[in-house]
C-alpha cells in the first residue's frame, strides 16, 4: 500500500490517542526505526497489516473495529490532504459517489502507478437502497469498506446503514454490502 495509507493510520492514532500511543504501536509493529512514511511511495502490505495488528493490541480493539474506524477516518483525511477536489468530482451524493468509485480510483492511479485498487459494482434496489459488490485482491479489508461508507454518509450528510450480506472470508468470491440511505435532498431553486 502507499505511504498515504500508513500516514493516515498514524494521523488517526495521534489525533485521537496521542504521539506516545503511536510510538508504542510503531514499536510493537517493529517499525520504531521508521521516522515517517512518504505518501507517494509504495510499501509492502505487511507494513500496514503490522500497524493495524499493533493498534489492535495497544488500543484494545478488534481488527474489525480498527478497520471500520480507519475507513471512516480515511474519507476526511484524504479530503484534508489535498484530494478534496478529486473527491468532489466523484459525486454530489452518496449513491452518485459510490457509483463512481472505480472512476475515482482510475484517476488516483494516474498519480499512484503501483496502485492496486479494489473494484466496486452497484445494484440499486430502490431510490434509497443498493447492494455494493466489493472485489479486491487484498483479503480482510471488508470492515474498512463499512467504515468508508459511514464516512461518506457523514460527508454527504446522509444517514446510512450498512450490513454485509456476502463474505469472501466465508467462501464467496467477493464481499457484498447492503446499503440503506436517506433520500438525497434535491434543491429545485
Amino acid at each position: 500500500m502507499y505511504g498515504l495509507v500508513n500516514k493516515a493510520i498514524q494521523d488517526m492514532v495521534c489525533r485521537y490517542h496521542g504521539e506516545a500511543i503511536w510510538e508504542r504501536i510503531k514499536q510493537l509493529a517493529d517499525l520504531e526505526d521508521l521516522d515517517f512514511f512518504i505518501s507517494m511511495e509504495a510499501y509492502p502490505d505487511d507494513v500496514t497489516h503490522r500497524l493495524v495488528g499493533a493498534a489492535c493490541k495497544v488500543l484494545g480493539m478488534s481488527g474489525e473495529e480498527v478497520l471500520k474506524a480507519f475507513g471512516e477516518y480515511w474519507v476526511t483525511y484524504t479530503a484534508e490532504e489535498g484530494y478534496g477536489e478529486l473527491l468532489n468530482s466523484a459525486g454530489k451524493s452518496l449513491p452518485e459517489f459510490v457509483e463512481n468509485l472505480d472512476n475515482l480510483h482510475a484517476r488516483v492511479g494516474l498519480s499512484f502507478p503501483q496502485l492496486r485498487p479494489p473494484s466496486f459494482d452497484c445494484e440499486h434496489s430502490s431510490e434509497t437502497a443498493m447492494d455494493l459488490h466489493y472485489h479486491s485482491d487484498r483479503e480482510g479489508l471488508a470492515p474498512m469498506v463499512i467504515g468508508l461508507l459511514h464516512g461518506l454518509g457523514k460527508r454527504f450528510h446522509t444517514q446510512v446503514q450498512v450490513s454485509q450480506t456476502q463474505f469472501r472470508e466465508q467462501g464467496a468470491d467477493h464481499d457484498v454490502f447492503a446499503i440503506q440511505y436517506d433520500q438525497p435532498e434535491t434543491n429545485d431553486c
